[in-house]
């Protein structure tokens, strides 16, 4: 598919983009040449442990490995990747790479690792470490980063329900993984800019649309056919698209949205795929994928490692917002890099670089452009503070919030 003389909605259309787009391109070759000849004068090591899922899934994991990676060639390190393939390696797999003394920073990615970190901080005093959402477990040689997702899913929310209501669907749905605090941020984000996008849309349209809640949470971050089979309900009750938060099972998410359109016989517009963590609108060469909701995990990790670099390393709980740039909806400036991202991880061809961008900006184009002001304007109104996305980290949190914004899904 061609973008000459599209409406891509890109600012100076499609000649500036493919600039920028190449500027970027020759940025990523040139900082690998030179992450190969810093590797030969490493001046120290660092190692990220995942969660498991594991690489691939094009989200928490992915991003964890991304930053890490990048703060390594950027700062001249070697850096080493650490896989659990169940809870059970997660002690041992931190206590494998701490005994050997080696390691400069040890970065833990995901909820999940807290208590095995707790066990192992203690255990290696001298060891510095990092840790994705996790704030209730500190010590003197812990950094803390976690996240505001709240506000993130928020924007995906509120969009989700105005695109439902625009287009006639009586639901937008959620998928979700194993029901932890860290996710009931999402969902309480979500509940509250679904409800804000139904009101927006009242306001604009002149009457109040009847559009319910659909969310299950499927206990797993692995099983990408329940992930499928989940989503695949949630379309079959009138979803207008699925929100991923499961990591990985957003393959499956995606799948099930493909296949509705298959079956449908359409390309563009509901039901739509909404990605999580990273920029996932480029997955499926950018069919389905109308926007996500990006939680920065691999910012958190290069903060995480620069800090050691520089001497900085300071223990304690960083939170990551909007404000921070630690969480966004995504949008078209970071979409290149995103696509390099597929690329590097073999998800992507190159040579479909433009065709997910035709794909991509067709797709948006099946939403008006006063829904997307309006998420604009939520957007806005969080970052200057005169919005207050509720949250939710305990079980009496979680059941106000469901109580307040019950959307048909107490």
């Amino acid at each position: 598919m061609e973008l000459e003389g599209a409406d891509t909605g890109i600012p100076g259309g499609t000649k500036e983009f493919k600039e920028v787009a190449l500027k970027r391109l020759l940025a990523v070759t040139l900082m690998l040449i030179l992450g190969v000849s810093l590797l030969g004068m490493a001046a120290g090591k660092v190692a990220v442990v995942l969660d498991v899922g594991g690489r691939g899934d094009l989200s928490f994991n992915d991003m964890g490995f991304k930053g890490t990676d990048q703060a390594a060639k950027d700062f001249g390190l070697q850096m080493i990747e650490v896989q659990c393939a169940t809870g059970a390696d997660y002690l041992p797999n931190i206590r494998n790479v701490a005994r050997t003394g080696d390691y400069d920073l040890i970065i833990c990615v995901g909820f999940l690792l807290g208590d095995a970190l707790a066990a192992a901080s203690t255990e290696f005093p001298n060891q510095k470490f990092a840790i994705i959402d996790v704030d209730y477990i500190t010590g003197p040689n812990i950094m803390n980063f976690v996240f505001r997702e709240n506000e993130q899913s928020a924007l995906v929310g509120a969009l989700a329900g105005m695109s439902a209501a625009y287009h006639g669907y009586s639901a937008a749905g959620v998928v979700l993984g194993i029901e932890i605090p860290v996710l009931w941020h999402f969902e309480a984000g979500f509940r509250y800019g679904m409800d804000w996008g139904l009101k927006a849309f009242a306001k604009h349209e002149g009457k109040a649309p009847s559009v319910n809640l659909l969310y299950t949470y499927t206990g797993t971050f692995s099983d990408i056919a329940l992930g499928k089979a989940a989503s695949e309900a949630m379309l079959a009750q009138g979803a207008v698209g699925v929100y991923n938060v499961a990591g990985p099972l957003g393959v499956g998410d995606h799948e099930a949205v493909a296949e509705a359109h298959g079956n449908l016989g359409t390309l563009y517009g509901p039901p739509y795929f909404y990605g999580v963590d990273a920029n996932q609108d480029f997955i499926g060469n950018g069919f389905h994928g109308i926007a996500s909701g990006m939680k920065r995990v691999d910012t958190a990790c290069y903060m995480a490692v620069e800090a050691v670099v520089k001497g900085q390393f300071k223990a304690g709980v960083t939170s990551l917002g909007l404000k921070e740039g630690g969480v966004a909806i995504s949008k078209v400036g970071d979409l290149a890099d995103f696509i390099l991202f597929g690329i590097s991880g073999g998800s992507v061809s190159a040579d479909d670089f433009y065709t997910i961008i035709a794909n991509w900006a067709q797709n948006r184009s099946t939403i008006p452009g006063w829904i997307w002001d309006a998420v604009d304007t939520l957007e806005a109104g969080i970052l200057d503070g005169s919005i207050v996305v509720p949250t939710a980290s305990t079980g009496d949190q979680i059941a106000a919030v469901r109580a307040q914004y019950t959307l048909g899904a107490p």
